[in-house]
């Protein structure tokens, strides 16, 4: 398995615990709006995958992540720059 997809199928977990959304609806393509997720909901999700990772979001990419994919892009990046 490669390393995003070992990051998606943990966020997925995270994203099924958080959002309360059925494991196999979550795909790659999916939005936090498709989530229903709110900015302080995106703020919280973001913090939980900081502790998770030991990394730091960058406040403007926060708001440049369109959908769950952009987020296990970036977690991959951040975690390969450590």
């Amino acid at each position: 398995m490669s390393n995003k997809q070992e990051i998606f199928e943990n966020v997925k977990t995270l994203i099924v615990d958080r959002f309360g959304v059925a494991e196999d609806s979550v795909t790659e393509e999916m939005t936090f709006e498709d989530l229903g997720a709110d900015s302080l909901d995106i703020v919280e999700f973001v913090m939980e995958l900081e502790d998770q990772y030991s990394i730091e979001f960058e406040d403007e990419k926060i708001e440049k992540l369109n959908n769950i994919k952009d987020a296990v892009d970036y977690i991959d990046q951040l975690k390969n720059n450590q």
